[in-house]
């Protein structure tokens, strides 16, 4: 029996180059890129987590899901943004996807920045190295599979 369900999953986008904008636009934008926020998606507290682990990975600090939820709270009222999404039970959910998106790393119930490494590091080794070539290597097998099926 085949599976339906994917083994990995990635959604990539392109925008227009980062111009001088604010430090949350260039998250989004990222976030947006990489698939863990949707264009018009007004629920975006993933961009506010990115933010606050990688300020704490620039100081080498893990955060539990409490602290990340109390800095995320003083970041949005900051730029003044609703409150929403702050449910214990959201924040650990999206830190699940950026841990599945190898971008954060959890120990002990810490959360970090994977390895403390700059974000444009682990996007190159472990997206555009590691996960970008596997799924183009089963995306040719599967054409491959469909050309000499009859």
């Amino acid at each position: 029996m085949v599976r339906e369900i994917p083994l990995a999953e990635i959604t990539l986008r392109r925008y227009e180059k980062p111009y001088d904008t604010s430090k949350r636009e260039i998250a989004k934008k990222v976030c947006l890129s990489l698939g863990l926020l949707q264009p018009g998606d007004s629920r975006d507290i993933i961009v506010d987590i990115l933010m606050t682990l990688e300020d704490a990975r620039k100081q080498k600090e893990w955060l539990t899901s409490f602290q990340i939820r109390d800095l995320v709270d003083e970041v949005r009222k900051k730029n003044s943004q609703e409150a929403k999404g702050l449910a214990e039970s959201n924040i650990r959910r999206q830190l699940k996807r950026l841990r599945d998106a190898l971008l954060v790393d959890k120990q002990e119930n810490k959360y970090r920045i994977s390895e403390f490494a700059p974000l444009p590091e682990l996007f190159e080794s472990k997206i555009e190295k590691f996960l970008i070539p596997q799924a183009v290597e089963r995306i040719k097998e599967y054409l491959a599979k469909l050309d000499s099926t009859q």
